[in-house]
């Protein structure tokens, strides 16, 4: 362990460096903090308190414990708005130019936060990804075995994007603690000290007009009541792009909020579904 690891793990932190590889956090950027706030608010009950990220910042809470993470985007950017999740990473500068040298792209960064620093990319599908070095959440790891939060790449091959972010992210290295990589079926799953964190899917068309077909990393939020949620989220001026039901009988409805950002809500699984991960599912 390293000097800054170890005092991260003093101070009851844990570090990018301790799970490498593993998604570490989602985030929002959209055009307004407030109504964004307000839309997810009232859609999926959470409250929201400051970040030591900053004033354009805001950290989205559900029963007390964190969920997400809300920015506002500058507005000479004129950048669409997204959910993007963060996958941790024990140097940024390093993972940043395994990036480049794959002919994926660096966006945005690395930029330096008070607790860290990150970079926007995108894989060589358009797949839109962060990347992080520093410290996590509070109690990540309880963040991780609840899963109020998981992930699912839709690709144009699977099999080719584990390759990719093995490379850039050190999966199924020889390192200890890195993340693991098992095939299941037609699907990537990606565990981490046996939690399963993200599964990627082929099938997916860069060229598509459907947004829900093109290269994506799509953010779920498990929900008590499925319907209700949708329900709320139309009444607050987000629209409904699609619905499924899992194999293992989950409904998923695929929302776009008010300002355009795509995430998808879903039925809490039973308890001891195999497909699902540890905690409340994917």
């Amino acid at each position: 362990m390293d000097k800054e690891s170890g005092a991260a793990a003093a101070a009851g932190v844990t570090s990018s460096r301790e799970v490498f590889g593993a998604p570490c956090w989602v985030n929002l950027m959209t055009r307004d903090l407030k109504d964004a706030q307000e839309f997810y608010g009232a859609v999926l009950g959470w409250r929201f308190r400051r970040t030591r990220l900053g004033a354009g910042f805001s950290l989205a809470v559900s029963n007390g414990a964190p969920v997400a993470s809300i920015g506002a985007l500058e507005a000479a950017l004129h950048a669409p708005a997204g959910w993007t999740p963060y996958f941790a990473v024990t140097d940024v500068d390093v993972s940043a130019a395994r990036i480049r040298e794959r002919s994926a792209t660096v966006a945005v960064g690395p930029l330096r936060f008070p607790v860290g620093r990150g970079a926007l990319a995108a894989d060589r599908d358009g797949a839109v990804f962060g990347i992080w070095e520093g410290e996590l959440i509070p109690d990540w790891l309880t963040w991780r075995k609840n899963a109020p939060a998981w992930l699912r790449l839709r690709t144009r091959n699977a099999f080719e994007a584990a390759i990719f972010y093995a490379e850039v992210l050190d999966w199924a290295s020889e390192q200890a603690g890195c993340c693991q990589v098992d095939y299941e079926g037609d699907e990537v799953v990606l565990r981490q000290e046996g939690h399963v964190v993200a599964r990627l899917s082929s099938g997916a068309v860069e060229t598509a007009p459907d947004p829900l077909i093109q290269p994506r990393w799509h953010v779920h939020f498990p929900v008590a009541d499925v319907e209700a949620t949708v329900e709320a989220a139309r009444r607050h001026g987000g629209s409904v792009l699609g619905r499924q039901t899992t194999p293992s009988g989950v409904t998923e409805v695929k929302l776009r909020d008010a300002d355009g950002a795509l995430f998808t809500v879903a039925g809490r699984p039973a308890r001891g579904d195999a497909r699902q991960p540890a905690g409340t599912g994917t």
